[in-house]
């Protein structure tokens, strides 16, 4: 494995990794500035009013009720698929990622088309918590099925029954797995806007929304996205406190044997009932409501002649999206984990702290700096794919990372002992060798970029549309017939990747 050194980067290195990091901090910078410019007397009044208290707990409400659900539940589908003889548990093990195939906003609006009843915080509790489960039940039943089985044998041989083995010895070694999935849920709960418009719940992200509609770029959007920035500064604290002291215990390489399966005795069928309910909840229901809106009424062929072109629009932005934020993180993830310091360590960590804002609060920045600074890229792809890069960076960080940490620095210093320059070394030795993680960003990017909503919408060049902001387009004119076809395409698009992303990890898991 790759240990970083205490030299510092060679200067080509550092100005490629340190382009991102200056992109990442334009939206950081932008509220700032104009939260400076209304001065501390608007500051304090727009931080102590009433509306604002009212947002704070809805958000924090929405974020906490939507992890804790994932948690408890995420953590019991772990358990009961991998280690309790739950019926057809092979099965569910495919049909747990599913969820991730239907985005959140197009669940709600599946839901809030049925009517008013499940509009509201219990709704969008509801709605998201089993849209978020899979980034819970994933990494927890990864750790379950990679654990060392020896230190439960060590338990029951001093006596140390099931449920006191799974509080002291289990759990404990899942913690690192579901505590980065409970802050990856949070801070997509800071984030979100499309599923709570439908559901019309009120938090930071809609209000920031709003407050654009109404006044065009105002301090009173930049005052709230502040705010939304320092809720999201301790769960990046403790993103990154998490990783760097993951550490994991084995008593050897790993063991052949299956891993104990216990009894759920009469809790069997009702535990497969639960399975089914909540699968009937994430994707389920969304789908039947998205198929009888394609059937429903003469109204279901309306924006079916514009589908080809918001999929290509869809493609078209991206396809170069994804490209252009996997260049910049291959340098930035090279300076980060072969170097120390705290030029590498602000770099890598920095793109994390604007992975908790929405979409709408990196657009408004780069709306604001373009129209004053940079006119000529207002409304122009550029401008898209620059906010792509701020929103998708770490996804593409992550994916890389895991290649790069598994690529010996010594490689290249018998390249460059053979003559090679660094550059040179680093296309001949490095670059094959992390093609994997690079080819994972960019399949993982390009599913996301095809589903982003918020920032598409307000910076997506005059004439181009996508499948996200046609769907939100009619959807906001309550034409549910005609924005169908545009979500059955989504789930289509998302569904083939995470499917088959599923079926290979039960058929590793199986082995």
């Amino acid at each position: 494995m790759t240990r970083a050194t205490s030299s510092r980067p060679p200067i080509w290195l550092a100005f490629w990794g340190l382009i991102p990091a200056a992109l990442v901090l334009l939206p950081v910078g932008y509220v700032a500035d104009r939260s400076w410019q209304a001065g501390w007397h608007e500051i304090v009044d727009e931080v102590f009013r009433a509306r604002t208290f009212d947002l704070l707990v809805n958000t924090l409400t929405l974020a906490f009720s939507v992890t804790l659900g994932c948690v408890v539940l995420g953590l019991g589908a772990a358990w009961c698929t991998e280690r309790c003889d739950l019926p057809w548990r092979h099965g569910w093990r495919r049909v747990a990622g599913l969820p991730l195939a239907v985005p959140a906003f197009v669940a709600s609006y599946a839901w809030s088309s049925l009517g008013q009843v499940f509009e509201g915080m219990f709704g969008a509790i509801l709605v998201l918590t089993v849209a978020c489960l899979p980034l819970i039940y994933l990494p927890a039943a990864a750790a379950l099925r990679g654990m060392d089985p020896s230190f439960e044998d060590v338990a029951r041989t001093l006596g140390i029954g099931p449920w006191r083995s799974f509080w002291r010895i289990t759990l404990p070694q899942a913690l690192p797995a579901l505590g980065g999935g409970a802050l990856l849920v949070m801070s997509h709960m800071f984030a979100e806007f499309g599923a709570l418009a439908f559901l019309r719940v009120n938090t930071f992200t809609t209000a920031i929304f709003d407050q654009y509609e109404l006044q065009f770029d105002n301090a009173s959007a930049a005052m709230l996205s502040g705010i939304l920035i320092l809720l999201c500064l301790p769960i990046v604290w403790a993103e990154m406190l998490l990783r760097d002291n993951l550490r994991l215990a084995r008593t050897g390489p790993g063991s052949a044997r299956r891993l104990p399966v216990r009894r759920l005795g009469w809790a069997r069928w009702p535990i497969f009932l639960l399975f089914v309910a909540v699968s009937i909840v994430a994707f389920g229901v969304p789908l039947v409501t998205l198929l009888s809106w394609l059937l429903r009424g003469a109204s279901a062929g309306m924006g079916v002649d514009t589908l080809l072109p918001a999929a290509l629009g869809s493609l078209s932005l991206a396809v170069p999206g994804a490209l252009l934020t996997t260049v910049l993180a291959v340098p930035l993830v090279l300076m980060s984990t072969r170097y120390r310091g705290w030029l590498p360590a602000f770099a890598d960590r920095l793109p994390y702290v604007v992975h908790g804002l929405p979409g709408i609060v990196v657009a408004l920045a780069l709306v604001y700096l373009a129209i004053h600074y940079c006119g000529f890229i207002y409304q122009t792809t550029p401008l898209v794919l620059i906010a792509y890069v701020i929103l998708f960076l770490p996804q593409a960080q992550s994916a890389v990372k895991a290649s790069v940490a598994l690529v010996p620095r010594e490689l290249e210093y018998v390249a460059r002992s053979l003559g090679r320059k660094p550059v040179a070394a680093f296309f001949a030795v490095t670059l094959p060798n992390i093609m994997p993680g690079i080819g994972s960003a960019l399949s993982l990017v390009v599913l996301q970029l095809m589903r982003e909503l918020t920032a598409t919408l307000l910076l997506a060049p005059t004439g181009v549309v996508t499948l996200a902001t046609e769907f939100w387009s009619y959807t906001n004119d309550r034409a549910y017939a005609a924005a169908a076809p545009f979500a059955v395409v989504l789930v289509l698009v998302s569904g083939l990747p995470v499917y088959f992303f599923t079926l290979k990890f039960s058929q590793v898991r199986d082995r």
